[in-house]
């Protein structure tokens, strides 16, 4: 890494990354996105001013998988690297199957944090998924993110309901809802949506109440023009001339091209319907779909397969032998030969997308000479209306999509007059270079936004620092009520050396009460705010200052979690009676317990296991019983918090008073038992790494500190 100019993160976390002959088309998640990264990362790591570029996605390994995806780390070139960290299945899955993981991906990469010499200046995600992450990351390493949402699930959605798809088969194929709250949750805290069109602007985010326009850039991607150029007729005919010619019978005729993946949203049906019922056009000439690649239909996941099916019945209907060409299969390097032996025919290039954010390839082609003929919604539209190189069509209408075909064929004086302005149109809005220059004129803005808001209170931690659990050594978590209050005069020489040990040590409370009410009790008791809040008896974590919830933790422990069956079998207990509602909590049922009546905690085990529920039992203080989910409790949030950050369990002292600390008081934790704990604790005397302090409250919890000699 170069010592000086910007470390920047890229974040895209589905489909299959490599640098090296990227496999586009493979599957409905490896397509334009993944191109758009590896250019980005590359023209921003040649730029001076970057010191290094990395681009995190996910590991992947299994049967037909090549094992470059499960290489850690791939370079890109100079500067410029792509880092795979594991999370969710090995094998490949597709994306929406990758949401309920994503939180082990901000756990993989804050351990890797750990190891870097410095940490990234700026994250930018691309995607709902990444955007996820990197609000996440964020957070908690004070790194400001921007985003590129390259398709939004709302517009997906309104889509396909208007296509006629039933909404429940919809959320249960896509997750809508989960995804819609993500995006708006993302675009809410972004520092910068970076959208190619100013159409993508009003009328895709303008549909998010999260979104303000004056936080978004529209930056048109880069081609790469060392690739695309023009054909030269001296030249004999590229390798891939065969793959299409042999399904057609007058190969010389224009090609009417089209590289799209084999989704719904392509519309490639309407383009071979289009084509099918206007024989003018079929005389004049031939189309050409590139789609993926497929050695066996029915290897393809069921989306692909389905679209594959009705084009291939479509071919039959039409009767389009011999002039509909279908290749089963290409590499990268043929995506330019095709644009070049397109262009040498006088064909077009095609895209008959219902919407599209975009249109890399549309760049590719113009810079290839190609004119287009495409869809009149998003992207298309400005890049026809920049290079002038081709028309417009109404994608819903086969008849609009035929008529414009036609008349962009009609003159060939003007096919070469749309042919020299798409190449001067690329030189224009659409190389890497002045992408580069205008994202990093954008970003250094954000950068010194966030430098002036550190300057104007540097004794305060504030959006845009990093979590002190990055650089600490060791962490301090208490109990509140009786562990840490109760002793004024001692809690303020707590405060004292937890100030003077600030950035070796971070500071944790860990107790059973809700956050609104934990925080209540803290200012009522005068304590500074802690690094970490531990609440609802370990069934939450939060990060101060701001309290960002700890979604990773919430998503492990809600996994079996039923708490309405749960708080009906209970009900029925004698001893038992709920608590007031502001002591429950989403992953916490709480109630008071008549130790005369209470059933032993074994039978109440033995019955949930009978109805088919786990739970976790904690009895305290001789009269609560709280009920979490099995994977939740104070000590789990501890070992959880060890893991996550890449700190031996042995470097966290905790000290309790009560029983629902004791699970964190056991194991390799450093443990302090104030001398005013509950007699539920006194099981632990004699045990190694446990300290009975002879002081009470905060006295106690300086005691055990003295102990330990931290």
């Amino acid at each position: 890494m170069k010592e000086q100019g910007l470390y920047i993160l890229l974040l895209s976390v589905h489909g299959l990354v490599r640098g090296q002959a990227p496999e586009l088309g493979r599957d409905p998640d490896t397509g334009g996105q993944v191109l758009y990264v590896l250019e980005l990362a590359r023209a921003l790591a040649q730029h001076p001013a970057v010191a290094q570029v990395d681009l995190l996605t996910r590991q992947v390994k299994g049967p037909g998988i090549g094992p470059e995806y499960g290489a850690p780390e791939e370079s890109l070139g100079a500067h410029a690297r792509i880092i795979r960290l594991p999370f969710g299945p090995p094998r490949y899955v597709r994306k929406e199957l990758l949401w309920d993981h994503l939180d082990y991906l901000v756990d993989s990469y804050l351990g890797l944090a750990r190891t870097l010499p410095r940490l990234p200046d700026l994250i930018h995600s691309h995607y709902a998924d990444a955007g996820y992450v990197a609000l996440r990351l964020s957070s908690l390493l004070g790194i400001p993110f921007i985003h590129s949402g390259h398709s939004l699930g709302r517009c997906k959605q309104e889509r396909l309901l208007a296509a006629g798809r039933k909404e429940a088969v919809l959320e249960r194929t896509f997750h809508f809802a989960r995804r819609i709250q993500v995006e708006e949750e993302v675009l809410a805290h972004a520092a910068l949506v970076i959208a190619s069109t100013r159409q993508e602007v009003v009328d895709q985010y303008g549909l998010y109440s999260s979104f303000k326009a004056t936080r978004s850039a529209v930056l048109p991607p880069g081609t790469d023009t060392s690739r695309f150029a023009p054909p030269r007729r001296a030249l004999p005919l590229p390798a891939m001339a065969d793959k299409v010619d042999r399904f057609l019978k007058h190969p010389e005729l224009p090609m009417l091209l089209c590289i799209g993946r084999p989704v719904p949203g392509k519309n490639l049906q309407g383009l071979v319907r289009a084509y099918g019922e206007d024989p003018e056009l079929r005389r004049k000439a031939n189309l050409v779909l590139v789609s993926g690649n497929r050695l066996d239909l029915r290897d393809l996941d069921k989306e692909s397969r389905t679209t594959w099916k009705e084009l291939l019945l479509a071919l039959d209907r039409y009767d389009l032998y011999g002039s509909l060409a279908i290749p089963k299969t290409h590499d990268p390097s043929d995506i330019p030969d095709l644009y070049r032996l397109a262009a040498r025919r006088g064909g077009l290039c095609v895209n008959p997308a219902f919407a599209e954010t975009f249109g890399l390839t549309l760049i590719e082609a113009a810079a290839s000479g190609l004119p287009l003929a495409v869809t009149g919604t998003g992207g298309p539209r400005d890049i026809v209306a920049n290079c002038r190189n081709g028309v417009l069509f109404d994608a819903i209408e086969p008849a609009s999509i035929a008529a414009a075909l036609r008349e962009a064929l009609a003159s060939r004086r003007r096919w070469r007059e749309w042919s020299r302005n798409g190449l001067r149109g690329v030189r224009s809005f659409y190389t890497w270079d002045a992408h580069v220059e205008r994202y990093l004129k954008a970003v250094q803005r954000i950068l010194r936004k966030g430098r002036k808001r550190r300057r104007k209170d540097m004794a305060a931690l504030k959006p845009g620092e990093a979590s002190p659990f990055l650089q600490a050594e060791w962490v301090l978590v208490c109990g509140l009520e009786s562990t840490l209050l109760g002793d004024p005069q001692a809690l303020l020489r707590l405060q004292q050396w937890i100030r003077e040990h600030q950035g070796r040590v971070a500071f944790g409370i860990a107790t059973g009460r809700k956050l609104d009410s934990t925080l209540w009790l803290l200012r009522q008791a005068g304590l500074a705010p802690p690094d970490l809040l531990i609440t609802s008896v370990g069934s939450a974590i939060h990060y101060g200052p701001h309290w960002e919830p700890d979604a990773g933790w919430e998503n492990h422990i809600g996994k079996g979690w039923r708490r309405e069956e749960l708080a009906r079998v209970l009900q029925a207990l004698p001893g038992l009676r709920l608590q007031a509602g502001r002591n429950q909590g989403p992953y916490k049922l709480s109630y008071h317990a008549n130790p005369g009546r209470l059933p032993d905690l074994g039978d109440i085990y033995g019955l949930l296991h009978r109805q088919g529920l786990r739970a976790k039992l904690i009895y305290s203080r001789s009269h609560c019983l709280d009920v979490l989910p099995q994977a939740a409790s104070k000590g789990q949030a501890v070992r959880y918090l060890a893991l996550k950050w890449g700190l031996p369990l042995d470097h966290f002292l905790v000290a309790g008073d009560s029983g629902n600390d004791y699970d964190m008081l056991t194991g390799d934790t450093r443990g302090i038992v104030v001398a005013n704990h509950a007699p539920e604790l006194d099981r632990l005397r004699g045990r190694e790494r446990i300290h009975f302090a002879a002081a009470a409250h905060a006295a106690g919890v300086l005691e055990g500190l003295a102990h330990y000699g931290i």
